[in-house]
Parts: C-alpha cells; structure tokens; sequence
C-alpha cells in the first residue's frame, strides 16, 4: 500500500454539499481534458461523479476508447491501486491516470508479491525436474492483481482472466495455452491471486478439489494450495508434482465474510441466493447462482416482480441494485448483515477527489499511477492472450442510478 499525505484542513471540514459542488464545477472547468471513472463498488456520492460506472477491466477499456475519441488527458479512477494501474496499461501514454488517495489499495492483490511469485516458480519447477515428469506451468492470474504480477504471467506464457470469463482460459490453459498441449505432456496451472474463484472455476472444469476417502486412497485432489509464508508452499515434492492447478492462498477481504449459514438464513425466507466467485467453494456451492458483478447486475435487472433475493457482493453495490430493483416490485437484500463493504476503496471520498481536481485545474497532476514500460509490455501480453481467447461480451459500462 502506499502512503497518502493528508489532505489539507479545509477539504477534511468542507461538507459533503460543498465538496460537491465544488467538483462538478472543476469537472466544468476541465472539460473533455478530464475522464472520471466510478467503480461499481465505489460510494453513491464519489459514483454520481463519474462519466463510467462498471468493473475494473472493462472501465479500463472503455477509458482508453473515450480518452482518446474525446482528447482527455487525465483519467481519475475512483477505484483501487490495481486498477489504475491497468487503466494506464490500457491507455495512451500521454493520457495520465489519477489515483484520488494513493492508500486505496486492494488486499487481494496485495497478497500476491512479485518475489514470492518468482520463488514460487522456481520452487515448482525444481520439484517438476526432480519427479522426471512431463510438466508445463501455464499461470493465470486474476484481473484482481498488480501490474507486476501480469507482467510475470505475461512473460511466462499465462494470460489474465475475470470472472466471467474464468472458465474459457482454464480450457485454453489446459490444453497448453498457446502452444498446443504435447500427447506426452501434463499441464499444471498456477492460479493468482484468489484462491476461490481458482477453486470454484477448477471444479466447474470437474477437477476434484478434495481427496475422497469413500472412493479409496487412490483418489488424490487435483488442486492444492500454495502458501507464500511456508516453505514450498507448505506443500510436498509429491504433492506439488500430483496437482492440476496450484491456488495462490489469497482470499477477498468482502466475499470471505459470507458463510453457508448466511445462506441457510437467506432459504428460510424463501430468497433465491447470488453469489459472486469470490466467495468460498461451500457457499457458491449452496447457492441459487453464483457469477460475476456484470452477471449479478444482470440476473436482477431481469429478476420477476415479487421475487426475492440475496446476494453475496459489496454493500455498496448491493445497495445500488436494491433500490433500483424496489423500483420494480422485486426484494433484494445483502445475504450477509455484516459490514460487508471494501474498506480500501471506500478511501475514495469526494475530499480526495475534490483536491486532486483542484490541482488538476492549476495544471499540477498529483498521484499519477505510472507502469514501468516493460512491465506494461508484459501484461499487457497477458491481458490481449485473455481477450483474444474470451472477449468480454461488451466494452459498454453498465451505469445504475
């Protein structure tokens, strides 16, 4: 995480009115320079600011396109760290993007450190070398990482995935990526940095994701967790060799809070359950329907008047839809009663952005998220592997009042 300064006196004691409409008069001021981005996790008085509301990657696709057919120059993303970072992947080099409060960061992506990934790769290789298998690693990481960590699955021949799309690059990876699987070869994956939606997108493939004592020792699970802060991943040679894909021991700080009794609670009102990926196996498991934030937004646009619902996502998000989905007659509630909100992107306030604004205007550019060049040459090798194989159904943001 990095350090934010604190901001002057004046935006900490200016009410929420007055920072309001202080930013809408800047936003006037910057015009078509100025391109801000609301992440749908974000809080409803930073989204009413934004000109996108969406998901990390495609708002990042979509600035890139409205940046450069609208001539901005600066691109503020109310969101995270990892973000910004692949909104400046993303863009032109001369468009700069703008974090309003640089200690937004994302835990999630914090867990997976570029040198623990570089041991980890090497740690498996050496127990690949010593079985005298045929083995090949194809990584993938979430789009839910750092700059860094795309850049070294894009350098080694692994690609990014949502969680949407999840599913298609297993296949691919499986099947060797893109160079195509040999008949005598195995091919292991290294997924980063959540272990869940690894879990849940292996089983889906029909991977084991557990070792059946009812079906005989013989039956050994095909994915195994691999732990940074222990040796070898606190796994053994064997064990490593034996598994099919290698979960990074990285978790959601929001969707590991939701629990199978959230989801018993949730039935006994007569609710149908939603659930995002992120969470753990044995609550996507229980659940109704478990997909993406797009997919989420979606099932209860189209859910029928009188239905019922809880969904296991952010507070904020959650909130947003349920008003909007009242509007229609249909009952939506969080599946959890616990503060289940993003802590790190609810640093973004309109303080923060307010004064970034105001340097913007007197022409000074304050917490510019800036990718090496080679490291954005790497991942974005691994972000155009996953488009190429999985487009994203659409590059239009979905916007809720």
């Amino acid at each position: 995480m990095l350090w934010q300064p604190s901001l002057p006196e004046r935006y900490l004691n200016a009410s929420e009115s007055d920072l309001a409409r202080e930013i809408s008069a800047r936003r006037a001021e910057l015009g078509s320079k100025l391109l801000v981005l609301g992440h749908h996790y974000q809080q409803d008085s930073v989204i009413q600011h934004a000109d996108l509301i969406g998901d990390s990657l495609k708002l990042s696709q979509m600035a890139a396109a409205e940046a450069a057919r609208r001539g901005a120059k600066y691109i503020v993303f109310c969101g995270v760290h990892f973000m910004a970072e692949t909104a400046d992947i993303l863009t032109a080099d001369d468009v700069a993007v703008i974090l309003p409060d640089l200690s937004a960061g994302c835990s999630m992506a914090d867990m997976a450190a570029y040198e623990d990934t570089v041991d980890a790769w090497e740690s498996i290789q050496q127990a690949i070398r010593a079985s005298g298998r045929k083995q090949r690693v194809i990584p993938i990481t979430y789009v839910n990482s750092t700059a860094a960590i795309k850049a070294f699955v894009g350098e080694h021949g692994g690609a990014c995935c949502t969680s949407s799309n999840a599913m298609r690059v297993f296949e691919w990876a499986l099947g060797g990526g893109d160079t195509p699987k040999a008949s005598d070869e195995e091919i292991k994956i290294l997924f980063l940095p959540d272990q869940h939606l690894g879990r849940n997108t292996a089983k889906r493939h029909g991977l084991v994701t557990e070792i059946d004592a009812a079906a005989g020792a013989s039956v050994r699970a095909q994915t195994a967790l691999w732990n940074p802060k222990l040796e070898n991943g606190g796994l053994s040679p064997r064990e490593i060799v034996d598994a099919r894909v290698l979960l990074w021991a990285g978790h959601c700080s929001v969707h590991k809070l939701f629990r199978p009794e959230h989801v018993a609670t949730a039935r006994q009102e007569g609710r149908t359950v939603l659930v995002h990926p992120e969470c753990a196996q044995e609550v996507v498991d229980l659940a109704d329907l478990a997909g993406s934030t797009e997919f989420i937004i979606d099932e209860i646009a189209q859910a029928e008047p009188g239905s019922r619902w809880a969904v296991g996502t952010e507070v904020h998000l959650v909130n947003r839809i349920a008003r909007r989905a009242a509007e229609r007659g249909v009952d939506v509630r969080i599946l959890s009663d616990c503060q289940c909100l993003c802590t790190t992107m609810y640093r973004i306030d309109q303080a923060h952005l307010s004064w970034c604004l105001d340097h913007l205007a007197a022409g000074k550019v304050v917490n510019r998220i800036s990718v090496h060049p080679e490291a954005k040459r790497l991942a974005k090798l691994a972000l155009e592997r996953m488009l190429r194989l999985a487009p994203l159904k659409s590059t239009q943001p979905v916007t809720i009042d």
